[in-house]
C-alpha cells in the first residue's frame, strides 16, 4: 500500500491519520480489502508505510468506530463481515446497468435509475456531510466497553419498548430545551436514522397510491424513502420563505414532507406565518406533517429556529432527527417523535418491521449525553463550522458582484447554496469542478418539475480549513467561466 501523503487527490491538506482512514475505507469499498481480511498489525503499518504508530492506530480506531474493522482479542483486526458499502446510482447522461437487469419491479427501476446523488462518498465540499475526524473515538470505546461487559441478557435481545428507555428520556430533554418540541419520553422511538424513521412514517400514515407533498428542489432520499413505499410525489415550490403551498393543488396529501428550520437544499428557512399556515392546511386535509430537522444544531446567526413540532397543537407532526451531524455518520442512530395517539402503534410496526436492538451501543450514547460531552461535541463542531462557513463565504465574495449570483441558506447548517443566473449550466460547472477534485452538486439535480433554478451546493462541513480558499478560488474561476 502506498504512503498517503501524496500531494495529489482527495486526501491532499488533510492530516496523515485521515489520508489513511480515506485511503483505507477506500480500499474496503472498492474492494481490494474485502470482508474478513485480515489487517498488519499497527506497528507493521506504521514501519511499511513509514508513519508514526499513533498516526496509524488513530486511523483504525476510526474506522473501527464506524464499523468497518473489527478487532478480535488475541488475533487481530479484520475487515467486518457486514461492510458499509456505497450504493450505486446511475449516472448523468448515460444509460445505467440496471436498466438490463431483469426481474425489477417498476418501482425497484425507479429507485435503481433514477439520480440520487453524485456518489454517496465523503469529500471536503460534499453538502450535508459532517466533520468527524474530531470524535473522541477512546472515551466512546470505553463507554461501549463498559455497557458490554455489563450488559444483561436483555440488554442483547430485540426491543420492543422503542428504545433504550435513558437514550429516549435523554433526547425528549434535549428536544424540549433547545427545539421547543412538545412531547413525552414515550413519543421517541429510536431508529437508524432518517431514513428509516421516514420510511416508518410513510408506511403507518398513508397507503400506496396517496400523495405526499414534498419540497422542490428536494433531498434525494426523501424521494427515495416515499417511492419504495409507492406514494405519489406531488412538487410543492420552495421560495425564500420555505414551501409555499398553492391555494389549490392536484391532490390533497396525505403527508406533508418539509425541513422548515434549514430547507434542503436551497437554504430557506421558513417563516412563522407560513408555519402556521402548513399547520392549518394540513388540518383542514387531515394530512401529517413530517418534520425533518436534520441540520438544527448549526446556527450561527442567534439561537436554532424553533421546531415546527412546538406550534402543533392538534398533533399532526412527527418529528424526524438524528446524531450523525453532531457525531459521525456511522454511528446509525437517529430517532422519531411519533404522535401521541399513535405511539403503541408505531412502536409495535417499529419491532415487526425493522426488529430494533443494538441496546448496548445506545446506552453508550445516553451516558455520552448524561455526561455533557454530546452538548461539549456540539459546541466544538458548531464553533469549528463557524469559521470554516466564515472562511468560505470571504473566499467567494468575489462572485456576487456578478448579476445573478447570491448565497441563501449560509445562516444555519453545513452547506451554503451559491445561486446563479439560468443562463449557467450548473450541472456543467458542477461536473468541471469534479474533474479538479472539487465535489459541489448543481442545484438543478435537486428539482423535481421546477426548471427556473441555477446553482451549486457547497458543503464546508467536511473542508479542512486549508483546502477552503485554493479550493473556492477554483469555483470562483469555474463560475466566472461559464458566466461569460
Amino acid at each position: 500500500m502506498a504512503r498517503p501523503d501524496g500531494p495529489a487527490g482527495p486526501g491532499g491538506g488533510l492530516p496523515l491519520n485521515r489520508r489513511l482512514y480515506e485511503a483505507l475505507r477506500r480500499a474496503m469499498l472498492d474492494g481490494r480489502l474485502s470482508a474478513g481480511d485480515r489487517l498488519p498489525s499497527s506497528r507493521e503499518l506504521a514501519q511499511d508505510l513509514r508513519l508514526s504508530r499513533n498516526t496509524v492506530v488513530a486511523a483504525l480506531e476510526q474506522l473501527g468506530a464506524e464499523g468497518y474493522l473489527i478487532s478480535r482479542v488475541g488475533s487481530g483486526t479484520y475487515v467486518h463481515d457486514q461492510l458499509p458499502q456505497t450504493v450505486p446510482v446511475a449516472r448523468r447522461g448515460g444509460a445505467g446497468a440496471t436498466t438490463r437487469l431483469p426481474g425489477l419491479s417498476a418501482r425497484g427501476r425507479v429507485l435503481a435509475e433514477h439520480y440520487g446523488a453524485r456518489e454517496l462518498e465523503i469529500q471536503p465540499f460534499t453538502p450535508g456531510t459532517a466533520d468527524f475526524s474530531a470524535f473522541p473515538v477512546a472515551l466512546w470505546q470505553r463507554l461501549q466497553n463498559r455497557h458490554w461487559r455489563s450488559a444483561r441478557p436483555e440488554m442483547l435481545d430485540y426491543t420492543t419498548s422503542g428504545g433504550y428507555g435513558p437514550l429516549r428520556r435523554a433526547v425528549a430533554d434535549y428536544l424540549r430545551v433547545s427545539r421547543s418540541v412538545r412531547l413525552d419520553p414515550e413519543q421517541v422511538l429510536i431508529t437508524t436514522g432518517t431514513q428509516q424513521s421516514l420510511e416508518l412514517c410513510a408506511r403507518l400514515l398513508a397507503d400506496a397510491g396517496d400523495t405526499v407533498w414534498i419540497e422542490d428542489p428536494a433531498y434525494w432520499g426523501a424521494i427515495k424513502a416515499f417511492t419504495a413505499c409507492g406514494l405519489r410525489l406531488q412538487p410543492i415550490p420552495v421560495d425564500a420563505e420555505g414551501l409555499a403551498p398553492p391555494a389549490t393543488a392536484d391532490a390533497t396529501p396525505r403527508l406533508i414532507y418539509v425541513t422548515p428550520s434549514h430547507q434542503y437544499p436551497t437554504g430557506a428557512v421558513m417563516s412563522l406565518v407560513r408555519r402556521r399556515a402548513l399547520l392549518a392546511q394540513a388540518a383542514r386535509a387531515d394530512a401529517w406533517v413530517l418534520e425533518d430537522d436534520y441540520d438544527s444544531e448549526f446556527r450561527f446567526d442567534g439561537a436554532p429556529i424553533a421546531s415546527l413540532a412546538g406550534l402543533d397543537d392538534d398533533g399532526r407532526v412527527c418529528y424526524l432527527g438524528t446524531f450523525s451531524k453532531v457525531l459521525y455518520p456511522g454511528l446509525k442512530l437517529g430517532y422519531l417523535v411519533a404522535p401521541r395517539g399513535l405511539v403503541e402503534a408505531f412502536r409495535q410496526a417499529h419491532y415487526d418491521l425493522h426488529r430494533p436492538g443494538q441496546l448496548p451501543l445506545q446506552a453508550a450514547l445516553a451516558e455520552f449525553i448524561e455526561m455533557g460531552h454530546f452538548a461539549a461535541a456540539l459546541r466544538r463542531t458548531r464553533q469549528t463550522y463557524a469559521g470554516r462557513r466564515a472562511q468560505l463565504l470571504h473566499a467567494l465574495a468575489p462572485l456576487l458582484d456578478a448579476e445573478g449570483v447570491h448565497i441563501t441558506g449560509a445562516a444555519q447548517g453545513l452547506h451554503l447554496c451559491l445561486r446563479l443566473p439560468l443562463t449557467v449550466d450548473d450541472r456543467a460547472v458542477a461536473d468541471a469542478l469534479a474533474a479538479e477534485g472539487i465535489s459541489v452538486r448543481p442545484l438543478s439535480a435537486y428539482c423535481l418539475q421546477r426548471r427556473d433554478l441555477r446553482g451549486l451546493l457547497i458543503g464546508y462541513g467536511y473542508a479542512q480549513p486549508a483546502q477552503i480558499e485554493p479550493s473556492a478560488r477554483r469555483i470562483v474561476a469555474a463560475v466566472r467561466r461559464a458566466l461569460h
